[in-house]
């Protein structure tokens, strides 16, 4: 099952160590889509000729760029030295994927996707042996996460992936609510009332809708 894990990783002995070190205050971010060259990191926590000096005297770092700023942090396109610890590139070795990554206080925290939680242990045991020390904050079931993001529960959620698989809402329908009612094993009704509260779910959430907005008495009709 496709996993999210949250791990701790402490900077020092990473790429931005040294920078940590040199500038306590600092805080990073990393940009939404990796920079063509590089990392595209965003830098604040200090003024900007203080995060530069620090960037120059890194040896981990073998070049940076400044690609933007705005307000007071600073996007940087910032490359490695090939000897130095990328714990981003370490988990795209192992088969992951950054979802995000942030740091403070000399620490790493990495939202990243595994394709089972055995990987998880994979890419412990990497960062064990490239002398960082991960910490495992969470790990969880996609579709957990998924499902508990929307307001589902679970009978909800693996009723709508069956709805999908079987072409429930194709146009034209592939199946019928009596045959998914029976594929499910479950009564037509069950699955009638079970579809609604998911679909209220989905709706609530996806709009933004509050409880008392959800709770509204009908519109009335024309």
């Amino acid at each position: 099952m496709t996993s999210i894990a949250d791990i701790e990783i402490p900077a020092d002995g990473t790429g931005l160590g040294e920078l940590f070190e040199t500038v306590p205050a600092l805080t990073c971010e990393m940009e939404r889509v990796i920079a063509s060259s590089g990392h595209g990191l965003w830098l604040s926590g200090a003024a900007q000729p203080k995060i530069e000096d620090a960037l120059a005297e890194t040896s981990a770092i073998g070049s940076y760029s400044c690609i933007t700023s705005e307000e007071e942090r600073h996007l940087y396109d910032i490359e490695f030295e090939p000897e130095t610890v990328d714990p981003f590139e370490v988990v795209l070795e192992e088969g992951g994927t950054v979802l995000s990554a942030s740091a403070s206080n000399g620490t790493w925290l990495l939202s990243v996707r595994v394709i089972d939680r055995e990987s998880v242990s994979t890419l412990y045991d990497r960062l064990a042996d490239d002398g960082v020390s991960p910490t495992i904050v969470r790990l969880f079931g996609l579709a957990e996460e998924s499902r508990t993001q929307c307001g589902l529960t679970s009978r909800q959620y693996e009723t709508l992936v069956a709805a999908i698989d079987h072409g429930y809402f194709e146009i034209p329908r592939e199946v019928s609510m009596q045959e998914l009612s029976d594929e499910l094993d479950i009564s037509h009704q069950a699955l009638s009332e079970r579809l609604r509260r998911a679909y209220r779910a989905l709706v609530t959430s996806e709009l933004n809708v509050t409880e008392e907005e959800a709770t509204a008495p009908p519109l009335p009709s024309d």
